[in-house]
């Protein structure tokens, strides 16, 4: 194993950043994409902006959206994710009392280095950073690492978390490794640049994601790693896992590259953040901040200059210099290599062997989320956010219906049908939206909307575009149906009881009073939102839609935050939403990413319907440094999974300095962490 030594201090972290995030994090994580010109520069109007004239005709498509609202508050028809559209919605987890049961005593905001949770709930690590994955990986030691030993542990910043049960008390754990942070992974470490070629590979290696089985404690909800016997089903996926391409992109001139000259062998993925699972049981992981790997992107061919620029693909030579250890990622000689990122990956956990596939019908931008859900009448769909600023939300409605038990049939389903992008119309006047939070005279952020197509099969409804086009240029092609800039559109869940599907909205300092909209109120929004949509007949595949704002995050003393009507002086405070999930109930929980309210980022709940609707409680809290990644409440409630990503991450921060000693009181490591009840009771109750 090499051995790494120490190299002089790393002098890039001083970079201008905003966000409750420090310096470090933005660098590694995503480019430093807030110090850099927003990539949206279409002159797509804003709410603010057409919301007169929408009022006039807003009559028939209002009308029929709205009726869906009020008869989804109680549906019984609406089709959960992976339920059977015929079977009602109460099978599968039943309408709840009001609130849904939540009664735990909120975790109080902390700076503590530690895993905070709830009076008479108990926690633990089921797997961190080095852990042993492979059966024959070596023990994980900081001081000794090489990139052979680091692709067959554990990967660094867990971010999506999912499980699949191997019966009643044992599963999957599939885990996403989104990025690296070098500085903390290595001492001294410097750039990319001066860095050692094995530290370059190690980071190439802990990208991707994992499957790992895990098995409870009986009695508990306590879940732990398998350490022992055959782990048939372990695997990593790197940055340099061979995979294929599918759908109507495969084999496209836009993919070829010189090393895959027929475009349908892409290596490996990278920035891997939210995702989903499918029906058939596959996990579908989602690439997003990809485009800070590549060099000389101001050196591709003239024709893709203005593509590249969309994509916010850095110029010149900087960042982790993976181009020093694979040629692919310099743009001067291989321009194409960068669209073969920005897609969404399904990889099946139960078949270490499988070639992942990238599913180029679902289009290419910075993925954030695969949630899929059913149709009424059976076919798939796929629920997308693309986190950048002023970026859109997308879905995607298969052309075939869903078929229990075929197998064969069903992973087919996500190569053909249709991808649409969202776009949102206020119900109030202008005038009332200035940004500052104040509610327009109907009370409530709310409107309707409609999911506007770009591409079915290999025909573009985008004008100017060929339908290969429209699914590599994905964003362009949403800025010329004039999609609605949205802030920061992160995860994308349907609730499995009401049917209705909430988009959290992280943040968008970037967004100008004169640039707000009745989606996207606040003016420089620290703090960020949720969006609520309900379907037209609550039909996943509907292409219209009625939406609300049931939480605008923030100090609950701020009068710009909304809590459903929910009283303020009882709620927890909350900023900058990042990832979703639900309970069997119709519970919100909601994971946060930079928080700007002084504490830590933390895991907090939310009833959506009866007299508890607005109520958010922090469920726990996260240490030093660190965001709150996954969650996942299992099937049964008694477990909930959250993935605890770069603790430690702070300004100025080192191996020989460290700022968070979690989770074993040394070097801190990203790993992911499951909270119980002590007396085996339900999450929440």
């Amino acid at each position: 194993m090499a051995n790494l030594s120490p190299r002089r201090l790393l002098p890039l972290l001083s970079t201008p950043h905003k966000g409750g995030r420090s310096a470090m994090t933005c660098q590694f994580r995503c480019g430093n994409a807030c110090a850099h010109d927003v990539a949206n520069t279409s002159g797509n109007p804003y709410f603010g902006d057409v919301a007169e004239q929408a009022l006039s005709r807003r009559g028939a498509l209002r009308a029929g959206a709205l009726g869906a609202l009020v008869a989804g508050v109680g549906v019984v028809g609406a089709a959960p994710a992976f339920a059977d559209p015929a079977e009602p919605a109460a099978k599968h987890g039943g309408q709840g009392g009001p609130g849904g049961g939540i009664s735990f005593e909120p975790v109080p905001p902390n700076t503590d280095d530690a895993l905070r949770v709830p009076r008479g709930y108990r926690s633990s690590v089921v797997v961190r950073w080095g852990d042993p994955v492979l059966p024959d990986a070596p023990a994980f030691d900081f001081d000794d690492q090489s990139a052979e030993a680091q692709a067959k542990q554990f990967g660094y910043n867990c971010d999506f978390v999912t499980l699949f049960p191997l019966g009643r008390d044992r599963g999957l754990l599939w885990v996403n490794h989104e990025y690296t942070d070098e500085a903390l992974m290595f001492r001294g470490y410097t750039t990319g640049d001066a860095a050692t070629e094995e530290q370059i590979k190690i980071a190439m290696a802990a990208h991707g994601g994992a499957v790992v089985e895990v098995e409870r404690a009986r009695t508990t909800g306590q879940w732990k790693l398998v350490t022992k016997g055959r782990r048939r089903y372990n695997r990593r996926v790197t940055a340099q896992t061979p995979m294929r391409f599918t759908g109507p992109a495969a084999g496209s001139d836009l993919l070829k590259t010189a090393a895959d000259p027929r475009g349908v062998k892409p290596l490996g993925m990278l920035n891997n953040c939210a995702g989903g699972t499918t029906p058939w049981d596959t996990v579908l992981t989602a690439e997003e901040n990809f485009n800070q790997y590549f060099v000389n992107g101001d050196k591709v061919p003239a024709e893709q200059a203005p593509y590249i620029a969309r994509y916010a693909i850095p110029s010149g030579v900087s960042g982790r210099r993976f181009d020093r250890i694979e040629e692919r990622f310099d743009l001067a000689k291989h321009p194409n290599e960068v669209n073969r990122f920005g897609w969404i990956v399904e990889i099946d956990p139960f078949d270490p062997d499988a070639t992942p596939i990238k599913r180029t019908a679902l289009g290419r931008f910075a993925h954030e989320a695969a949630t899929t859900s059913l149709a009424r009448d059976g076919r798939l769909v796929v629920y997308m956010g693309d986190d950048s600023r002023f970026e859109y939300v997308y879905k995607f409605v298969s052309k075939e219906r869903y078929r229990r038990g075929n197998d064969r049939h069903n992973r087919t389903l996500l190569d053909e049908g249709t991808l649409y992008v969202a776009k949102f119309t206020g119900d109030s006047p202008a005038a009332e939206i200035d940004g500052s939070g104040k509610l327009p005279t109907d009370g409530e952020f709310d409107g309707s909307g409609e999911w506007i197509p770009l591409v079915t099969g290999d025909k573009s409804h985008v004008a100017g575009m060929t339908a290969v086009e429209v699914l590599v240029y994905t964003r362009v092609a949403a800025d010329k149906v004039t999609a609605t800039k949205m802030d920061r559109p992160e995860d994308v869940e349907r609730n499995p009881v009401t049917g209705a599907v909430y988009v959290a909205l992280t943040n968008n300092s970037n967004r100008a009073a004169a640039q707000t909209d009745e989606a996207n109120p606040i003016a420089q929004s620290k703090h960020g939102h949720v969006l609520e949509i309900v379907e037209r007949r609550d039909d996943a595949a509907a292409t219209t839609f009625a939406w609300s704002i049931p939480l605008v995050c923030g100090d609950p003393n701020d009068a710009s935050t909304y809590f459903a009507g929910y009283d303020k002086s009882k709620v927890s405070p909350i900023s900058c939403p990042d990832n979703l999930a639900f309970d069997r109930d119709g519970n919100l929980w909601i994971s946060t990413d930079g928080s700007r309210l002084g504490g830590h980022d933390g895991l907090f709940v939310m009833p959506v319907r009866g007299r508890e609707r607005g109520h958010v409680r922090q469920f726990l809290t996260v240490p030093i440094g660190a965001e709150t990644c996954g969650p996942m409440v299992t099937e049964d409630q008694r477990s909930v999974f959250v993935a605890v990503q770069h603790p430690g991450e702070v300004d100025g921060a080192s191996p020989d300095q460290p700022a968070s000693r979690w989770p074993d009181g040394d070097q801190p490591r990203p790993a992911v962490a499951v909270v119980w009840h002590d007396k085996g009771k339900k999450i929440g109750s």
